[in-house]
């Protein structure tokens, strides 16, 4: 009879884990509060600009300006930064594909290096080899909520005089050496989509320790004008990214449990990371740096030996687990180079930016070999969402039980 539940055994749980986003009579209030206050958007009431400032002395940072999502945080960002035609910007290939498709947006052309390991983040030892006369800015990601080693990659931009801009998309609250990131470099960028760890659907936020950064970064993101000055006066070619009163207010309500669901999500991380020492072929990713003094965990994330599990592919081992009523992912299935608009180079009408005259490189994708990500992705990468981490104890237990009963019984799956 078999045992495993995709066999048609009994599973290990069949309740469901805590639901995502977590809201309650706080956003209720708040969101009623703009309502009825009939100012809705950025300049009428005070939702947006309060946020900005609570965000920022969250995050340990001089400034912070709200903006429409993550994806805009980083271009606006860039573009603060000066970084446009011409450029290249070194972007990992192991996170979502905006933190790479952003350069290219503001016509800059992105250059990959690869990810370590052990840490997942861009690995500083690869960085120098990628950098030219061309280099203008680095964008680390702080992958799944684990801060990059910042003390190297920070070193190597004021060495060679480059922009740091930080995608703290998965970190909210993550700290590095007991400051959290994201004006640790030059900028910040944060995302509010509505998986993150604070989300009000969709929205971002950029931060830093930069007066004049953040001044540029408000002027690009409401048509050029800037503060002061007469409202129908603009400065600079841009648009509207502005976040909304009522979506401010979401954030708001969120931020106030923020700090206390990391430190669940801690707890819980720890569980699974002692419960998995236990079983053959199962590496919780990034465990050990005394500089990262917190991590966020938007995702728990840990390396699979399938040579360790009898050669079972990574996608039956995914089935396997989430019969037994665990939500375990294989993460992504392919790097952001290997994707298909990288790799026909589909930027745009004219070839722009790799095709850009004020560019004369090559930027050939099909050419790019990132052998780390290229085996996270294919072999290795196992996710679970960070909403499995705001579950109890015992439904920690529960996924180190439904990993175990599927190790146990790899007969049933060969």
């Amino acid at each position: 009879m078999s045992r495993l539940a995709i066999n048609g055994g009994m599973p290990v749980r069949s309740k469901p884990f805590p639901a995502w986003p977590v809201h309650d009579r706080r956003e209720l209030e708040m969101m009623s509060e703009v309502v009825a206050s009939g100012k809705w958007g950025r300049y009428e009431g005070p939702m947006a600009e309060r946020f900005e400032m609570e965000f920022a002395q969250y995050q340990d940072a001089g400034h912070a300006l709200a903006v429409l999502n993550g994806t805009i945080a980083l271009e606006v960002a860039l573009r603060a930064l000066g970084v446009g035609a011409g450029d290249e910007v070194i972007v990992p290939p192991y996170t979502f594909v905006a933190t790479a498709t952003a350069p290219l947006m503001v016509n800059a052309v992105p250059v990959f290096v690869d990810v370590d390991p052990a840490t997942w983040n861009i690995a500083p030892d690869k960085i120098e080899a990628a950098i030219t006369g061309r280099t203008r800015a680095i964008i680390p990601v702080h992958f799944a909520g684990l801060p990059a080693d910042m003390d190297r990659i920070t070193e190597i931009a004021r060495r060679r005089d480059l922009f740091v801009l930080e995608d703290c998309a998965h970190a909210h609250g993550a700290s590095w050496r007991g400051r959290k990131v994201g004006a640790l470099g030059d900028m910040g960028a944060f995302s509010f989509q509505s998986s993150k760890n604070l989300t009000c659907g969709e929205g971002g936020a950029i931060v830093s320790d930069d007066e004049k950064l953040i001044a540029r970064a408000f002027s690009i993101h409401t048509f050029g004008r800037v503060p002061g000055r007469p409202w129908y006066e603009h400065h600079c070619l841009s648009s509207n990214y502005r976040l909304t009163e009522m979506q401010a207010a979401l954030l708001l309500a969120g931020l106030t449990r923020l700090e206390a669901q990391t430190e669940l999500r801690l707890a819980n991380a720890r569980i699974l990371d002692e419960g998995l020492a236990k079983l053959p072929g199962l590496v919780p990713v990034g465990t050990g740096d005394p500089r990262v003094t917190r991590r966020a965990y938007h995702l728990y994330v840990f390396r699979y030996a399938r040579e360790q599990w009898r050669d079972l592919p990574k996608e039956r081992l995914c089935e396997a687990v989430r019969a037994e009523g665990i939500p375990l992912q294989g993460g992504y299935e392919i790097p952001v180079h290997r994707q298909p608009f990288f790799q026909n180079r589909s930027f745009g009408a004219h070839g722009c930016p790799v095709d850009c005259p004020r560019y004369g490189e090559e930027a050939d994708y099909t050419r790019v070999e990132m052998p780390v990500a290229d085996r996270i992705c294919a072999e290795e990468g196992l996710w679970l969402f960070h909403g499995v981490l705001l579950g109890a104890e015992e439904d920690m237990r529960d996924v180190l039980s439904a990993l175990t009963k599927v190790y146990e019984n790899l007969d049933e799956l060969r």
